[in-house]
């Protein structure tokens, strides 16, 4: 696993040691980043369900100025931690432990908080798409986008709160959800 493009392309990133962690894959993470390259440059990013961090490491990467990576699990919080840990992204990003339905209130709650340009998430495929979309609108931008990586045989809803799925592209044995959030 590696940074596809950006700033620190080609630089590899840890794998985990476990089993239950499913990183997207280098070309599925290259097929988002190419359809999200017009609004990549300065945006704030929000990395749910984070695992190894490379959605958001990526994102950085590629000009983002913040990412805050969000994963319930602690040895993906030190995953995430190594991984960055070294890459010269100086502070611009934070990690947070929560599950994802905490995470919606923990960050909406934060006195810091200004909604984020773009959310990506990937949950476990058999996470319910409804249950982790659920209150991710509240977290948004107006004109933001939200990413939600599912398996392609998984339907996901067409809106979730203010949300509205505007294109489903496959790849392989997994799909990219895009929802529109609304100006």
């Amino acid at each position: 696993m590696r940074v596809i493009a950006g700033t620190h392309k080609g630089r590899n990133l840890k794998s985990p040691s476990w089993d239950g962690l499913r990183p997207t894959s280098d070309r599925l993470r290259e097929t988002l980043f190419n359809v999200l390259a017009p609004r990549i440059q300065g945006a704030t990013v929000l990395d749910m369900f984070a695992g190894t961090g490379a959605l958001g490491i990526e994102a950085l990467s590629r000009g983002a100025v913040h990412a805050t990576f969000v994963d319930s699990d602690r040895r993906a919080q030190a995953l995430i931690a190594a991984n960055l840990a070294g890459r010269g992204l100086g502070d611009g990003y934070a990690i947070i432990r929560a599950s994802s339905g905490r995470a919606v209130e923990q960050l909406r709650n934060s006195p810091s908080f200004a909604p984020f340009d773009i959310v990506l998430l990937d949950p476990p495929y058999d996470h319910p798409a409804a249950e982790a979309l659920t209150g991710v609108d509240a977290l948004v931008a107006p004109d933001g986008l939200v990413v939600f990586e599912h398996a392609k045989r998984a339907p996901v809803p067409d809106s979730v709160g203010r949300l509205t799925l505007t294109r489903d592209l496959v790849s392989g044995d997994s799909a990219l959800a895009f929802y529109a959030c609304p100006l």
